[in-house]
């Protein structure tokens, strides 16, 4: 008897613990169905409410964004009436600037007509002119400046910089050669072409071929530049050298259709040639002084008659001889002789 109750005292508390644990976890499991009840109540209106947030948030910034829109369009901003402040200060700058440099240019201006026709005239020395000075710039200086508002005033601006850059550097290299040549003024006075080549009584009735750049030539019918001066003279009148120098040449050779020749070098940019001679009396390399006899005229080369064809050279450019012997000419004198100059058929050139 008492072993019975002890058996169903001990089934009774094994189905009692039983119990107790399946309780247990059925209340773990109701807890946590709970839990998850409550969190997706709880979620579901807080995304909700988020969506609804950003939402307004994107249609407030939409709105804003078209009203300032509108604003800019029809009205100005306080950043807009800064930056058009900045550019009427800089377009009165760019204004300035202009006239200064329009200054800058008439006073630069006034110093090279000093130049051409004081100092150059002290020196009896031509206007220089350097190659390619005046040349235009190519379009691509200016292409950083396309398509901007203020191109037109910034390119002016810039092309008259150029143009002041270009004559002050003209100038620069005029007043340089000028000092040059008044450390050695005596000597270049005596140097440059100064005289007539031949004597003036032999002339044919005054016969002079004109200098000219741009001739129609009687014989070949088509424009051809006539670099010097053709003096009509008979056969074996002399050749004066115009200046001090160094012959450079003297040949007998076809030399172009010149024929017998004489080139002396005077120094100071300054070269002479006597062409078409008859006999040449000095020898390349020898020092002649101005006056000196150093040939007889002819008919050498491509000639037709008699006469002396001389050039006057500047700095490797042919220049008008007939500014190099009006020295000892009045005002009359040089007058009539240029109504006398005219084109000559002495050459064939």
């Amino acid at each position: 008897m008492a072993v019975e109750q002890k058996e169903r005292h001990t089934e009774d508390f094994a189905s009692g613990h039983f119990d107790r644990e399946r309780l247990a976890h059925e209340a773990h499991a109701l807890s946590h169905e709970a839990k998850t009840l409550t969190r997706e109540v709880v979620t579901a209106p807080f995304r909700l409410r988020t969506y609804r947030l950003i939402r307004k948030i994107l249609i407030g910034f939409i709105l804003v964004s078209i009203a300032n829109v509108l604003f800019s369009y029809f009205f100005y901003t306080p950043k807009m009436y800064r930056i058009l402040r900045d550019n009427r200060e800089l377009t009165i700058k760019y204004r300035i600037l202009r006239e200064r440099i329009r200054t800058s240019q008439q006073k630069v201006d006034a110093i090279r007509h000093r130049d051409n026709e004081v100092y150059r005239s002290l020196f009896s020395t031509d206007t220089l002119s350097l190659p390619g000075i005046w040349q235009p710039y190519p379009e691509s200086k200016y292409a950083a400046l396309e398509g901007d508002e203020f191109e037109p005033l910034m390119r002016s601006t810039w092309e008259q910089l150029d143009a002041l850059a270009r004559t002050t550097y003209l100038e620069s290299v005029s007043f340089d050669e000028l000092q040059t040549l008044s450390q050695d003024k005596e000597q270049m006075s005596a140097a440059i072409p100064a005289i007539w080549p031949i004597d003036r009584s032999a002339l044919h009735n005054n016969h002079i071929g004109a200098f000219s750049p741009r001739r129609y030539h009687p014989i070949l019918k088509r424009v051809q530049a006539h670099t010097g001066i053709d003096f009509g003279c008979d056969r074996g009148t002399e050749v004066y050298a115009t200046g001090d120098g160094i012959v450079a040449e003297a040949s007998a050779g076809y030399n172009g259709g010149y024929g017998r020749q004489v080139l002396l070098n005077h120094g100071f940019g300054y070269k002479t040639r006597y062409a078409h001679l008859d006999k040449i009396l000095v020898e390349p390399g020898q020092r002649v002084t101005r006056g000196q006899v150093i040939a007889l005229t002819g008919n050498s080369g491509r000639s037709t008659g008699p006469h002396l064809h001389y050039e006057v050279i500047r700095r490797g450019v042919p220049v008008n001889p007939i500014n190099y012997f009006n020295r000892d000419m009045t005002p009359e004198q040089y007058t009539e002789l240029m109504e006398r100059m005219h084109e000559t058929n002495f050459e064939v050139l």
